[in-house]
């Protein structure tokens, strides 16, 4: 992680396949590579990554979260709304996560239109 906080993507995600290689069940590590790897432009690498540590651990908050706006960067609004549900009902808390939990209360509201239904965002929205 000291790696990810100096820019250092690359050497960061090596560093989380070697801790993987040891720990190929760990949610955490997986979410870890994710946000390395959308920190290197590799989308698709992060979704798959988001995927299997949801996979391995359905509560895990972060990477429903990770994934909500991935997939909304890559125009799936459902998909988006699912993740950004799934995120909310975990009731992320602790330090910090206010400012998560309410970018991901207005995300889920504008995409929802404020009426509750799971409606794709109008044009004028996006």
């Amino acid at each position: 992680m000291a790696l990810e906080r100096q820019g250092d993507f690359e050497a960061a995600l090596t560093s989380y396949r070697l801790a993987q290689r040891d720990q190929p069940h760990d949610a955490t590590i997986l979410v870890n590579i994710a946000i390395a790897y959308s920190k290197t432009g590799r989308v698709e690498d992060a979704i798959r990554s988001y995927r299997r540590a949801l996979e391995l651990a359905p509560e895990q908050s972060g990477a429903h979260y990770g994934l909500s706006f991935l997939l909304l960067k890559r125009g799936d609004s459902s998909g988006a709304v699912t993740h950004l549900q799934a995120f909310l009902d975990a009731s992320p808390t602790g330090d910090g996560m206010e400012q998560w939990v309410q970018h991901a209360e207005t995300t889920l509201a504008r995409l929802r239109g404020d009426n509750g239904n799971d409606a794709a965002p109008s044009a004028e929205a996006q």
